[in-house]
């Protein structure tokens, strides 16, 4: 199997075992004809050297991927790219993100590197790092002492390595054209939606619309106890065309900002 195939296909066995909303919501596309397309997938981590992106881009760029763009969430002190494939436009894109770990406190800043001694240099030169889970031991009391400073590290530390959220492509679609009619069949469908800043993100002007799914909560097992908290997340996406009519790749980051928050412990 092409290695990027194989790539996506291992992260996506991965993400629907903790978020099995996503494959329900697959099925039901499926079963209206669709055959899904994944926009992108986005992963989070931490910008110490050995776990931050410039460390792990050399993994994406092993299989073909190219960084495309750099965005600022100042906010949430986060840095982020995105990476396309160099040669099949057709492979999803990959979003990664890093907490900016010095912007926090002395006992937050302690608890990454104490998660980070935990990886060896020999863990992150293996693709299947990306999808391994979490690589370091965390009691629910580290958990929630980072959910004080950063839902992101929070979520970072108790989750590992593993997508964020796969993205189905609208315009891959036949039987919906429109964000918002396809936002209307997954809440008609059951299915709790993210709404903050409202419930579609970007607008046809910035050439990209989104709205995603909230994460579900799941019992995710800890170093001492196993508790509930919010997990993955199902992302939709509709890009539009820029003047040379190429569909826009890129990414808004103040939609993006939003999107961020599916994963929020309300």
């Amino acid at each position: 199997m092409n290695p990027v195939t194989l790539f996506f296909d291992q992260l996506w066995q991965q993400y629907t075992a903790i978020n099995p909303q996503a494959h329900a919501i697959h099925q039901l596309l499926a079963a209206r004809g669709e055959s899904v397309v994944n926009d992108h997938v986005a992963l989070r981590t931490f910008n110490t050297p050995k776990l931050g992106i410039d460390n792990l881009a050399g993994l994406f760029e092993a299989i073909g991927y190219e960084n495309r763009g750099q965005y600022d969430f100042t906010a949430k002190q986060l840095n982020a790219y995105h990476f396309e494939h160099s040669e099949d436009p057709n492979h999803p894109k990959i979003f990664i993100s890093e907490l900016i770990t010095e912007s926090f406190s002395p006992e937050l800043q302690a608890m990454v590197q104490e998660m980070d001694s935990q990886v060896s240099d020999e863990d992150v030169q293996s693709l299947d790092f990306l999808y391994s889970g979490r690589p370091w031991d965390l009691t629910f009391g580290q958990y929630i002492q980072l959910l004080q400073e950063s839902e992101y590290a929070a979520w970072t530390a108790a989750f590992g390595y593993r997508a964020n959220h796969f993205t189905v492509s609208i315009n891959h679609l036949t039987t919906f054209f429109d964000i918002q009619t396809l936002n209307q069949f997954i809440l008609d469908s059951g299915f709790a939606m993210n709404e903050s800043g409202g419930l579609i993100k970007g607008t046809p002007e910035q050439l990209l619309e989104q709205s995603s799914t909230l994460a579900p909560m799941v019992n995710l097992e800890f170093s001492d106890v196993n508790h509930l908290i919010p997990s993955c997340f199902y992302e939709f996406a509709k890009r539009y065309p820029m003047d040379s009519g190429r569909l826009y790749q890129g990414f808004i980051a103040a939609s993006a900002d939003k999107i961020f928050e599916s994963t929020d412990a309300k």
